[in-house]
């Protein structure tokens, strides 16, 4: 499925060569109040049409980015001890947080357990020195942070969308859905997002546990793939909470919070934080539902790990 291109709108070379789709513009109910707190209050906004990637930026994309740009990723690139005071020596080397699945059954408060600082982690080494995706080039590039998402926009001459915009056309035209495909969880026997599947974070069912290749699931009304699960997608807000609809009219084309707002007590390195968005193959319904159009989460911008990844956006006008 997919949505038709209104007739007299041309789409830009840019959007065909990336594979852009066109998302009509709208208003709907962005967040929720039935799920987690960051994610209301609901409230009604409008988005104007754009073009959104058809699925996650992959691997193979990314190399030739990089083969083309001599681009170094942030993963890539040694610490700056002044940046993470108190952090260990070993740690200031380039490297990026890789999942490690457990032995066994956890306490799932303490999620140190299943993420660790791994040197040599990056893009092309997902799993860290030794590790290699050459067998992974139709998979989505993960360990991008923010700047690297907005580096390969850029080259591309496209952008990151707005929360909103990922939110609406996530949603695929639907009213209040609660997942990408309606209102009903999936079933057994019908996969529909590569999400966890099994036992978390120890034993993760056959198929499931890792990226997947790119559009393995059938889409969304708007012919969108991976809007749920696989990896979480870098938007370009600042992660801020809502605020409650004033009742006087929807915000157009809302862009979230500010930086300084963006960073919070609770953060010890003080690093400003973006708005990802479409849960990942590690959100399990007994730990991290949100695998949801209205889920949200915030991200470090200088820390990409082993479940972010990105999809590219383009303005109407082009």
């Amino acid at each position: 499925m997919g949505t038709s291109v209104p007739v007299g709108v041309v789409a830009p070379p840019r959007a065909s060569q990336h594979g852009l789709v066109w998302i009509p513009g709208g208003e709907f109910t962005m967040g929720s109040d039935t799920n987690y707190p960051e994610e209301a209050p609901a409230h009604r906004v409008r988005v104007d049409a754009f073009w959104l990637g058809a699925r996650p930026v992959t691997n193979l994309e990314f190399s030739r980015f990089v083969m083309r740009t001599h681009y170094t990723t942030v993963a890539e690139r040694a610490l700056d001890p002044a940046h993470f005071p108190g952090a260990p020596p070993e740690n200031l080397v380039p490297g990026s947080m890789v999942f490690t699945g457990t032995a066994g059954p956890v306490d799932l408060r303490h999620l140190s357990q299943w993420w660790a600082w791994t040197p040599g982690a990056n893009w092309r080494r997902p799993f860290g020195s030794g590790s290699t995706i050459a067998d992974r080039r139709d998979h989505p590039v993960v360990h991008v942070a923010h700047e690297d998402a907005v580096a390969y926009t850029t080259w591309a001459g496209l952008r990151l969308p707005t929360e909103a915009e990922w939110e609406r056309a996530a949603r695929g035209g639907r009213a209040h859905q609660d997942f990408t495909w309606g209102d009903e969880p999936e079933t057994a026997g019908r996969p529909l997002a590569n999400y966890w599947h099994g036992d978390f974070p120890w034993r993760a069912d056959s198929g499931y546990g890792s990226t997947t290749p790119v559009g393995s699931f059938v889409g969304n009304d708007f012919g969108l793939s991976d809007m749920a699960g696989n990896v979480w997608e870098w938007t370009d807000d600042w992660f801020t909470n809502f605020t409650p609809d004033d009742g006087c009219c929807s915000p157009v084309n809302p862009a979230g919070g500010s930086r300084e707002h963006s960073v919070t007590d609770a953060d010890p390195f003080l690093v400003p934080r973006k708005v990802i968005k479409g849960g990942s193959f590690l959100c399990a319904d007994s730990y991290c539902r949100r695998y949801r159009p209205s889920a949200r989460r915030p991200q470090m911008i200088d820390t990409g790990m082993s479940h972010v990844g990105f999809r590219c956006a383009l303005s109407a006008q082009g």
